[in-house]
């Protein structure tokens, strides 16, 4: 929440990007998801934290001749495909002060979902190529409790929310009847979602880079919720899985708009207002002075105005890096500039996060919340990677739920990865702000994202 103007605006405020290889009935997909509205606190009431229906989402995939790089930030192509998401509300009644539901609602739209969004999802490219892809997809309710206790454990909204789960079928009605699938193969889910993101974020803005204290550990955004997209996009959409896969997400606003007496009103072009690629890079590496300007900027600037910090990061400072790590990193850089998560689809499909809770789906085999740290590595059939085709199982190769990125990035910081072989800081259990896990388990299929928190009954750190 540190960047100036973007914190005006929650509705365009971007938390964090998603992008990583899923498989499904013999199909291989990137899914990517896109995060927005920072700290949706559960008790408020009426739980109304919403997609803004006058803001356009978008998600951009870049692959092949529209892939930017550092050496070519400017690619000879526009993205291969960028994803908008665009919103519109509508009320079953408006003389009621019961804002978003006017009864326990048992199914999605159902009479008692007072408020309902409804979105368009639309592809444009190659070239201005235009299709439709959702005409009218759903988003279901936020989980205040009582009125939405399908979300909860034992369908009681006064318990907490329901674990993520390994199954389709074991999804709660709510988010399974807000999945919807096109005929060319892609699906879409929208709607209120727990803040996956786990992290000491309060102590890193507290100068506590110890993160010291009697009430440690602390994960800063336990107990509260996002507004996430989720969209599966089949591979082949993207011209196959032998080439790595650009991701990053903008938020854009009317440049004007003019009310008339007479009603409706006069609207100006889209203007970017937020961007969103790589965890932590606005927040942690770039300074005052350019964060606004990397919200409003085109990827292509990264190198020109942002290269500078992945070199030099005030953080590695902060944190006490020895000396040789605190400049000319190349290593970060080639992460960071230009700011957009690359993923490799030659791979299999990553390995999943469950839970930490007792009654958590398990991790898949293998999974490790540190990737490559932690030893979780995928085989490219396209990369040399660090050998043998040894690539980072997450981010910074993709990044998934699950992915402890505040750690990574810290780890990869206090290494020195220009050297061969790398220089890694800890071992494979470091523990840089003892936040290991995410405060509910996630799902294993479709939308990956877990369960909205229970405004009745949650808990904060």
């Amino acid at each position: 929440m540190d960047a100036p103007l973007i914190t005006l605006d929650p509705a365009a405020n971007t938390t964090d990007v998603y992008a990583f290889v899923t498989t499904k009935n013999l199909t291989k997909y990137l899914t990517v998801a896109l995060s927005v509205y920072p700290h949706e606190e559960p008790g408020v009431g009426p739980n109304r934290y919403n997609f803004d229906d006058r803001v356009l989402y978008r998600i951009h995939v870049a692959t092949g001749a529209s892939l930017p790089t550092a050496a070519k930030p400017k690619p000879t192509a526009p993205p291969t495909a960028t994803f908008e998401f665009s919103f519109r509300n509508t009320f079953k009644t408006r003389s009621t002060i019961a804002e978003s539901y006017i009864g326990q609602i048992g199914s999605v739209n159902d009479e008692a979902q007072n408020l309902t969004q409804h979105y368009t999802v639309r592809r444009i490219g190659p070239g201005t190529a235009t299709t439709t892809l959702f005409p009218d997809a759903i988003v279901p309710p936020n989980n205040q409790g009582l009125v939405t206790p399908l979300y909860n454990q034992n369908d009681d909204g006064e318990n907490r929310a329901k674990e993520g789960v390994a199954s389709h079928a074991a999804l709660d009605t709510y988010t399974k009847s807000a999945i919807f699938t096109s005929p060319l193969g892609y699906q879409v889910f929208a709607g209120q979602r727990d803040d996956g993101f786990y992290a000491d974020v309060q102590s890193i803005f507290d100068l506590d880079f110890g993160f010291a204290g009697a009430n440690k550990p602390f994960d800063s955004q336990g107990g509260y919720n996002v507004h996430t997209i989720v969209l599966n996009i089949p591979i082949e959409e993207l011209g196959g899985d032998q080439q790595v896969a650009g991701v990053w997400a903008t938020t854009c606003r009317r440049s004007t708009t003019t009310l008339r007496p007479t009603g409706g009103a006069i609207t100006g072009g889209w203007v970017q207002v937020g961007r969103q690629g790589n965890p932590l890079f606005c927040e942690a590496v770039v300074p005052i002075v350019d964060k606004d300007l990397y919200n409003r900027g085109p990827i292509a600037n990264d190198p020109l105005r942002f290269n500078k910090y992945a070199l030099a990061p005030e953080l590695a400072t902060l944190l006490g890096a020895q000396m040789d790590r605190r400049t000319n990193r190349t290593d970060l850089a080639g992460i960071f500039i230009p700011d957009i998560i690359k993923v490799d689809l030659s791979t299999s499909a990553a390995r999943l996060a469950g839970g930490t809770q007792s009654n958590a789906v398990a991790d898949d085999s293998g999974f490790h919340r540190l990737g490559i740290f932690g030893g979780d590595t995928l085989i490219s059939n396209i990369q040399t990677g660090f050998g043998g085709g040894t690539v980072p199982g997450g981010w910074p190769n993709g990044r998934r739920f699950g992915d402890d990125v505040l750690d990574i990035a810290v780890i990869a910081i206090l290494s020195d990865l220009r050297t061969s072989p790398p220089m890694i800081f800890g071992s494979p259990t470091t523990d840089i702000d003892r936040v290991t896990g995410n405060d509910i388990g996630y799902n294993k299929v479709f939308p990956y994202a877990a369960t909205p928190l229970n405004g009745r009954n949650r808990q904060h750190d």
